[in-house]
Order: C-alpha cells, then sequence, then structure tokens
C-alpha cells in the first residue's frame, strides 16, 4: 500500500513516503522511499509549501495519514469522514497550535488528490486510551470530568512504537515487561507501560502538563496562576504565551529551548544555563521515580526524541541516579513517528470485517 504520512505541526511539516507490505509491520522500520522536512512558523504560506512538497513525490498515493495532536473522544486510528474532521475541530481549544494546521493539511490533500483519496487520523492521544480512570480523573469536581476535562496524554504514537520496539530488543514475554519510556524533545513526555499498554503518563488535559520542557513550563502550582491573575492583572492570553513559549528551558536561562545551546552556554560557565539543566533534570528523575512506583519497578527506561536521542550528558545523569536498579536497561531508540503512523494506516484498512 502507497502510504504518504503528514506530519503538520506548528513550527513544521514532515511528509513521508513508502509503499508498505503487511510483511513488514513488525520488523524494525525501513527507510522510506521519499521525505522531506520543512519548516515553518505563522507567516508560512501553507498551500505554497505543500504544493512545492508534492511536487517532488515519487509515485502514486493510495492512502494519507494524518498525525492529529487532540482526537477527543476518538482513540484508535480513523477515517477522516466529515464527522470525524468536525469532531477534531471542536478540540481545537485543547491544542490549538497543532489540530488547525493539521485540518489544513487534510483539506489540502484533498483538493489536491481528490475526495476519493481514503484520509485517516491517527492520535497522539490514543495510545493512552488503556488509561485506568484513577490516572485520568483529575481530583477536582466530578462534574469537570462529566465535561470532558480528563487527562488524556500525548505523544501517544511514538510512546507506542518506542515501548514496542523495546520489547522486540529486549526478548522475553512481551505481557510481562514493565518499560518507562522519557519522549523528550520540544515538547517532553513520559509514559508507564505494562504488557504494551500505557497505564500512566505526564502530560494530561493540555500537552502542558508535567515534565519542563524547551519553552513551556510543565506543570505549576495552579496557585501561581491565580495570584498573576489576582495580583498582577494577567489575561488568559498572556499566561497562555508564558506557561507555553516563554517558560522551561528558554525562561530559566534566558538564553534558548535548545538544549544543545543550554549545554554550550554551560560549557562558558553561563549559571542559569546550568539551572534550566539542573531543573529539567530534577524534574525529569522526580517523573521517572511517579512511573516507577506505578509500575512496581521497571524493565527498561527508553529515551526518545531530539534530546532523548542525543544529550548524552541527561541521560549519564540519570542512569547515575538510578544505579539503584540494577536490572535496568537503558535504551536509546530514535523517534519513528511517520512509520508508526503508517502501520496503524495499513492495519485500519486492511483489517478483516467481524
Amino acid at each position: 500500500m502507497k502510504i504518504l504520512v503528514v506530519n503538520a505541526g506548528s513550527s513544521s511539516l514532515k511528509c513521508w513516503y513508502h509503499d508498505l507490505r503487511a510483511d513488514a509491520l513488525d520488523a524494525p522500520p525501513a527507510l522510506p522511499l521519499w521525505m522531506k522536512h520543512v519548516d515553518w512558523d505563522a507567516k508560512t504560506d501553507i498551500d505554497g509549501v505543500f504544493a512545492s512538497v508534492l511536487e517532488s513525490l515519487p509515485g502514486p498515493v493510495e492512502l494519507a495519514g494524518h498525525r492529529i495532536v487532540h482526537g477527543g473522544r476518538f482513540r484508535g486510528a480513523t477515517t477522516l469522514t466529515p464527522e470525524v474532521r468536525a469532531a477534531i475541530a471542536e478540540e481545537t481549544a485543547i491544542a490549538p497550535a497543532h489540530n488547525r494546521v493539521a485540518l489544513k493539511a487534510v483539506e489540502i490533500l484533498q483538493r489536491r488528490f481528490g475526495a476519493e483519496l481514503p484520509q485517516v487520523a491517527v492520535f497522539d492521544t490514543g495510545f493512552h486510551a488503556t488509561l485506568p480512570p484513577e490516572a485520568y480523573v483529575y481530583p477536582g469536581p466530578y462534574a469537570w470530568f462529566e465535561a470532558g476535562i480528563r487527562r488524556y496524554g500525548f505523544h501517544g504514537i511514538n510512546h507506542g512504537y518506542v515501548a514496542r520496539r523495546a520489547a522486540q530488543l529486549l526478548g522475553g514475554d512481551p505481557a510481562s515487561l514493565r518499560i518507562i519510556t522519557c519522549h523528550l524533545g520540544s515538547g517532553a513526555s513520559l509514559a508507564a507501560v505494562r504488557g504494551g499498554k500505557s497505564i500512566d503518563t505526564t502530560m494530561g488535559f493540555t500537552p502542558l502538563e508535567g515534565l519542563m520542557m524547551g519553552s513551556r513550563s510543565g506543570s505549576v502550582d495552579p496557585g501561581v496562576l491565580i495570584y498573576l491573575l489576582r495580583q498582577h492583572n494577567y489575561t488568559a492570553d498572556q499566561l497562555e504565551d508564558i506557561l507555553y513559549k516563554q517558560s522551561g528551558l528558554l525562561g530559566v536561562s534566558g538564553i534558548s529551548s535548545d538544549m544543545r545551546e543550554i549545554l554550550a552556554a554551560i560549557d562558558r560557565g553561563d549559571p542559569r544555563a546550568q539551572l534550566a539543566f539542573d531543573i529539567y533534570l530534577h524534574r525529569l528523575l522526580r517523573e521517572i521515580g511517579s512511573m516507577l512506583a506505578v509500575l512496581g519497578g521497571a524493565d527498561a527506561l527508553v529515551f526518545t526524541g531530539g534530546v532523548g536521542e542525543n544529550c548524552a550528558p541527561l541521560r549519564d545523569r540519570v542512569a547515575q541516579q538510578l544505579n539503584f536498579l540494577p536490572n535496568l536497561r537503558v535504551l536509546v531508540i530514535p523517534a519513528q513517528e511517520e512509520w508508526e503512523i503508517a502501520r496503524q494506516c495499513f492495519e485500519l484498512r486492511t483489517a478483516v470485517p467481524t
């Protein structure tokens, strides 16, 4: 099946194309036949970028798969009917930087290839559909949960892939494995995976909860926000901009949201860069400890994502702190979101009706 995968986010477009076969689904990912990566921003002509990228496609497209950050009530891979697209649009208030541009990509492909091209959504929230109620219900009024305010979790496409790949590498019975997956990039989250299923994760209702990130704060005391609203007259828009774009590594260091630049500044003796790294490490260790407790131990700790795969000093410090777990395997597995999206699309389209 000739599959085009589109990963359209707030800052970049990744396109991936491969002629996928059933016998390759459980093998290590093969290199795609074609791929493109374009960075963009709010001023970019999205239609123009897509037109340029699609001109270089090496062959026909039989199916298009899309990464959708927030699926709401949809969790597994789902064909993008008009009804599904409308439901996804309703979730843009929760993931505004992602869902809106992803739906724009769906629209562009429909114009380019026609309505007869099957398009499928694969959701970053999908892997976390197995969270138990005690992990996804917030301890506020139960009416919140009834209104749809609950923990969803994100980065599930890659958490699911690396957990399955780790099980392949470790051997043994996948049903008995306890794995902590660390997706560390510009956004960051952990997942506690038992028997191939997510039972806890650090992100929640939005991609803001949990770990310190590049420019996102992660979890902060809600009282801080109430204080800023009351005492300093902050607006909701100001708080959103601060928490998503002016916090994390960037906010503490005053230098950059890029871990590579933070490490370079540390080498120059910059104290705020050192503080930013130390906070990042501390909060990562604290959340790993939480995942360990939920799982009752762990067989493997998996690093993935740009920071997870490339920041050896961070991995080394984590491994040193966890040396009291002598049987813990530490793995580095490159992210393969596009491959995982293609795999799920293939399985959805070839499933035998029951």
